[in-house]
Protein backbone atom coordinates (compact mmCIF):
# COMPACT_ATOMS: atom_id res chain seq x y z
CA UNK A 1 0.00 0.00 0.00
CA UNK A 2 1.47 3.43 -0.79
CA UNK A 3 1.99 5.33 2.42
CA UNK A 4 0.10 8.12 0.86
CA UNK A 5 -3.21 6.10 0.71
CA UNK A 6 -5.26 5.93 3.86
CA UNK A 7 -7.61 3.01 3.96
CA UNK A 8 -11.12 4.16 5.32
CA UNK A 9 -10.77 1.86 8.43
CA UNK A 10 -7.20 3.99 9.24
CA UNK A 11 -8.95 7.06 8.77
CA UNK A 12 -7.07 10.11 11.09
CA UNK A 13 -9.62 10.63 14.16
CA UNK A 14 -11.12 14.05 12.68
CA UNK A 15 -15.02 13.26 13.62
CA UNK A 16 -15.85 16.04 15.67
CA UNK A 17 -19.81 16.29 16.97
CA UNK A 18 -19.86 19.37 14.93
CA UNK A 19 -18.81 18.08 11.43
CA UNK A 20 -20.37 18.63 7.82
CA UNK A 21 -19.10 15.76 5.67
CA UNK A 22 -19.47 16.98 1.93
CA UNK A 23 -19.53 14.23 -0.75
CA UNK A 24 -18.82 15.43 -4.47
CA UNK A 25 -18.77 12.88 -7.52
CA UNK A 26 -21.44 11.56 -10.33
CA UNK A 27 -24.11 9.27 -9.89
CA UNK A 28 -22.74 5.88 -8.82
CA UNK A 29 -19.67 6.73 -8.22
CA UNK A 30 -19.78 4.89 -4.66
CA UNK A 31 -20.92 8.05 -2.50
CA UNK A 32 -23.84 5.95 -0.85
CA UNK A 33 -21.98 2.98 -0.25
CA UNK A 34 -19.20 4.75 1.20
CA UNK A 35 -21.29 6.32 3.57
CA UNK A 36 -23.32 3.26 4.69
CA UNK A 37 -19.79 1.84 5.13
CA UNK A 38 -18.49 4.35 7.37
CA UNK A 39 -20.03 7.09 8.19
CA UNK A 40 -23.79 5.54 9.32
CA UNK A 41 -23.29 5.09 12.49
CA UNK A 42 -21.83 8.87 13.63
CA UNK A 43 -23.62 11.37 11.02
CA UNK A 44 -27.09 12.24 9.60
CA UNK A 45 -27.04 11.38 5.95
CA UNK A 46 -28.90 13.97 3.96
CA UNK A 47 -29.72 13.44 0.63
CA UNK A 48 -31.64 15.32 -1.75
CA UNK A 49 -32.88 11.83 -3.95
CA UNK A 50 -34.62 11.44 -0.52
CA UNK A 51 -35.98 14.06 0.26
CA UNK A 52 -37.36 15.22 -3.37
CA UNK A 53 -37.60 19.07 -2.24
CA UNK A 54 -34.51 21.78 -1.53
CA UNK A 55 -36.97 22.82 0.93
CA UNK A 56 -37.05 20.32 2.75
CA UNK A 57 -33.09 19.55 2.44
CA UNK A 58 -32.24 22.68 4.10
CA UNK A 59 -34.46 22.13 6.83
CA UNK A 60 -33.17 19.38 7.55
CA UNK A 61 -29.62 20.63 7.46
CA UNK A 62 -30.56 23.77 9.55
CA UNK A 63 -31.93 21.53 11.91
CA UNK A 64 -28.38 19.08 12.10
CA UNK A 65 -26.97 22.73 12.29
CA UNK A 66 -28.89 23.76 15.26
CA UNK A 67 -28.68 20.64 17.61
CA UNK A 68 -24.94 20.24 16.23
CA UNK A 69 -25.29 17.31 14.82
CA UNK A 70 -22.91 15.58 12.69
CA UNK A 71 -23.58 15.23 8.95
CA UNK A 72 -23.38 14.12 5.63
CA UNK A 73 -24.75 16.03 2.60
CA UNK A 74 -24.97 13.15 -0.12
CA UNK A 75 -25.43 15.14 -3.21
CA UNK A 76 -23.74 15.24 -6.41
CA UNK A 77 -22.28 18.42 -5.57
CA UNK A 78 -20.83 19.14 -8.75
CA UNK A 79 -19.82 22.84 -8.81
CA UNK A 80 -18.74 25.26 -5.87
CA UNK A 81 -21.29 26.71 -6.10
CA UNK A 82 -23.19 23.95 -5.15
CA UNK A 83 -21.26 23.61 -2.43
CA UNK A 84 -20.87 26.57 -1.33
CA UNK A 85 -24.68 26.40 -0.19
CA UNK A 86 -23.58 23.63 2.59
CA UNK A 87 -20.61 25.10 3.78
CA UNK A 88 -21.35 28.52 4.38
CA UNK A 89 -23.84 27.79 7.11
CA UNK A 90 -22.16 25.22 8.23
CA UNK A 91 -19.12 27.25 8.89
CA UNK A 92 -21.28 30.17 10.06
CA UNK A 93 -22.35 27.08 12.61
CA UNK A 94 -19.17 26.69 14.16
CA UNK A 95 -19.01 23.27 12.06
CA UNK A 96 -15.52 22.00 10.50
CA UNK A 97 -16.24 20.69 6.92
CA UNK A 98 -14.75 17.62 4.85
CA UNK A 99 -14.73 16.63 1.57
CA UNK A 100 -14.24 13.55 -0.31
CA UNK A 101 -13.51 13.82 -3.84
CA UNK A 102 -15.02 10.70 -5.92
CA UNK A 103 -12.84 9.47 -8.47
CA UNK A 104 -15.92 10.03 -11.31
CA UNK A 105 -14.74 7.88 -14.43
CA UNK A 106 -18.06 8.22 -16.48
CA UNK A 107 -18.11 4.78 -18.29
CA UNK A 108 -17.41 3.36 -14.41
CA UNK A 109 -20.44 5.63 -13.17
CA UNK A 110 -22.72 4.52 -16.39
CA UNK A 111 -21.57 0.36 -16.07
CA UNK A 112 -22.55 1.01 -11.64
CA UNK A 113 -25.98 2.58 -12.93
CA UNK A 114 -26.76 0.23 -15.04
CA UNK A 115 -26.42 -2.62 -12.63
CA UNK A 116 -28.75 -0.76 -10.19
CA UNK A 117 -32.70 -1.85 -9.69
CA UNK A 118 -34.61 0.00 -12.57
CA UNK A 119 -36.25 2.65 -9.78
CA UNK A 120 -32.41 3.80 -8.57
CA UNK A 121 -31.18 4.17 -12.43
CA UNK A 122 -30.27 7.39 -12.99
CA UNK A 123 -31.03 8.34 -16.85
CA UNK A 124 -27.97 8.60 -18.73
CA UNK A 125 -28.41 11.85 -20.07
CA UNK A 126 -28.59 12.89 -16.03
CA UNK A 127 -25.54 11.48 -15.33
CA UNK A 128 -23.40 13.18 -18.80
CA UNK A 129 -24.61 16.75 -17.70
CA UNK A 130 -23.32 16.07 -13.83
CA UNK A 131 -20.29 15.34 -15.86
CA UNK A 132 -19.90 18.45 -17.47
CA UNK A 133 -20.55 20.19 -14.60
CA UNK A 134 -17.95 18.31 -12.28
CA UNK A 135 -15.73 20.98 -11.16
CA UNK A 136 -12.45 19.80 -9.07
CA UNK A 137 -12.64 21.14 -5.04
CA UNK A 138 -10.25 23.31 -3.53
CA UNK A 139 -9.69 23.89 0.09
CA UNK A 140 -10.18 27.69 -0.20
CA UNK A 141 -14.03 26.86 -0.84
CA UNK A 142 -13.79 26.49 2.99
CA UNK A 143 -13.38 23.04 3.58
CA UNK A 144 -10.67 22.54 6.79
CA UNK A 145 -9.88 18.75 5.02
CA UNK A 146 -10.70 17.21 1.81
CA UNK A 147 -9.71 13.85 0.46
CA UNK A 148 -9.92 11.83 -2.50
CA UNK A 149 -12.32 8.85 -2.54
CA UNK A 150 -11.34 5.56 -4.87
CA UNK A 151 -12.95 2.31 -5.69
CA UNK A 152 -10.66 -0.58 -5.80
CA UNK A 153 -11.67 -4.34 -5.71
CA UNK A 154 -10.58 -4.28 -2.15
CA UNK A 155 -13.03 -1.19 -1.25
CA UNK A 156 -12.62 1.95 -1.19
CA UNK A 157 -9.02 3.64 -1.19
CA UNK A 158 -9.20 7.39 0.59
CA UNK A 159 -5.58 9.16 -0.03
CA UNK A 160 -5.06 12.69 1.35
CA UNK A 161 -5.83 15.94 -1.45
CA UNK A 162 -3.37 17.31 -2.75
CA UNK A 163 -3.91 20.26 -4.61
Amino acid sequence: MNLDTIRTNQRPNTLSIMEMVLFIGLQASGKSTFYREHLFHSHVRINLDMLRTRHREQRLVEACLHAQQALVIDNTNPARADRTRYIEPARAAGFSIVGYYFRSVVAECMARNAQRPDEQRIPERGLLGTAKRLERPELDEGFDTLYYVQLSEDGFLVSPWRP
